[in-house]
Formats: C-alpha cells, structure tokens, sequence
C-alpha cells in the first residue's frame, strides 16, 4: 500500500471497501437462523435424550437446596415475627428477623439438599445399572432415598420413609408426565 497525503479516513473514488460476504449471493438473514436443538458429535449422544449424572447430581442438590432455604426463610420469618417484644426497638426486630430466617433456611435447604444428593445418586445408578430412565427409575430413586435418610433410626422407620419417597417422587414424575401432556410446556 502506497502512504497518502490526505488525513480523511474516505476511500478514493477508485477504491472501494472490502465486503467479505460479497461472493456468498445470501442475503444477511439467512447467516443468523441458529439451530434452536443441540449440535451432537457422536450419533450415540443425540439418542440419549437425558442429563448425564453430573448435571442430574447438580440440579437435583440445587433446586432441593434452594427450596428448602426459602421455605425455611419464610419459616423463620414469621417465627421471629411471633417472637417480637413490645420493647424491641426497630434495629433489634430487624436483627431478630435476619438471624431467624437465615437459621432457619440453612437448616432446612442443608437436610433437603442431602436428601436432593442422595436421589440424584440413586437416580443416576439406576439409570446406568438398568439403562432405562423411566417413571420406574424415579420411583425406585425416591425409594431407596427415603429407606436410606432414615436407616439411623431403625428398618420400620426406613421402610416407611421409604415408602412415602417412592410414593412422591411416582407423584412428580406423574405431575410432570401430566404437564407435558396438557398444559403443552
């Protein structure tokens, strides 16, 4: 390139700018329509239509975790509510409802967020032993959760709880089937 004189940053009228998509003949819409569905590498992968173990560990633990810290919260909250004094300046009813409802939601999101673990634990292994992931796979998870959350406190009380996860997580995997199927989600 030669130096030139002029200081405008305007092309001579013998130049013209250079456009990297001239020689494509597409117009400029047709470059942005994304795939909207996930781009597989291996055929394999594309046919598992499920999270693998990881993402299942990471979304059961969380979600349980954080429901359980805002009910818990708001558990503390009125608790703390209940145990105001007529004396209780504003900064000390303040301090009484931050420490409740924080006591609370930690409490409560840590017990659900190992109940939320172990499911997605015992999900994942019947889903990998048995390849299938089915209503069967979540209640039998649900199952084994409960037997195992409660085995310190003896074989009928792990049976119960037992039974009552299989029964709730049959409930949700049913909820959701319903969902799917009627409200068009």
């Amino acid at each position: 390139m030669s130096y030139s004189d002029s200081n405008s940053d305007q092309p001579s009228p013998a130049t013209r700018l250079y456009n990297p998509y001239q020689d494509l003949h597409l117009p400029s819409q047709t470059l942005y329509h994304l795939p909207t569905s996930p781009e597989f590498l291996f055929t394999e992968e594309s046919l598992r239509q499920r999270r693998s173990w990881g993402e299942n560990l990471t979304f059961y633990t969380g979600s349980a975790y954080l429901t359980a810290s805002l009910a818990g919260g708001g558990s503390g909250f009125f608790s703390a509510l209940r145990s105001f004094e007529p004396t209780d300046t504003l900064k000390l009813k303040v301090n009484r409802i931050l420490n409740s409802s924080g006591h609370s939601g930690r409490i409560w999101g840590n017990r659900v967020g190992i109940a939320g673990l172990i499911y997605a634990m015992m999900e994942s292994g019947i889903v990998a032993v048995t390849d299938r992931d089915d209503v069967w796979s979540s209640v039998a998870a649900g199952l084994g959760t409960g037997a195992v959350c409660r085995a310190a406190r003896g074989v009928r009380s792990a049976a119960v709880a037992g039974a009552l996860g299989g029964l709730a997580a049959g409930a949700v995997v049913a909820g959701k089937q319903a969902l799917k199927r009627y409200a068009m989600i």
